[in-house]
């Protein structure tokens, strides 16, 4: 079955999405952001379900990825400093457990845009928007 032009519109703008939140996450912090804020406040309004969804979901991820990284940093401040005996503790412990866990929700759900099916992130997600169906494992 072919996906009718709409959902291949919205297939296409959802894996942008998903594509720039590990772009965010893994090859340029901040620009990467920057452009899926642009994408989202360009088609907020007249996205697709998919898309809308996608959308909503790699903005919340961004951003609570964002602020994992300023509570790491602050950990690190409280534990003694960056020349603390702690530092790569919790540096290491941050990027085993948080910041793997944000790119492979992220791999997960380019995997899941690229289907054109909705998906929402573990923990971080926002709720699904209207007309995007029921959540797929």
């Amino acid at each position: 079955m072919q996906p009718s032009a709409e959902s291949a519109e919205g297939t296409g703008l959802a894996t942008a999405a998903e594509s720039l939140y590990l772009v965010n996450l893994l090859l340029a912090p901040g620009i990467g952001f920057g452009i899926l804020v642009y994408l989202w406040w360009r088609a907020r309004d007249s996205a697709p379900p998919l898309a809308a969804s996608h959308l909503a979901q790699t903005l919340s991820g961004s951003v609570w990825a964002g602020i994992l990284l300023v509570v790491a940093n602050g950990l690190i401040l409280l534990l003694g400093g960056y020349d603390g005996p702690y530092v790569w503790a919790v540096v290491i412990t941050y990027f085993t457990v948080c910041h793997s866990a944000l790119v492979m929700f992220g791999a997960y759900g380019l995997s899941k845009a690229m289907a054109g099916q909705c998906w929402r992130y573990p923990l971080v997600g926002r709720a699904l928007p209207p007309g995007c169906g029921q959540v797929t494992a």
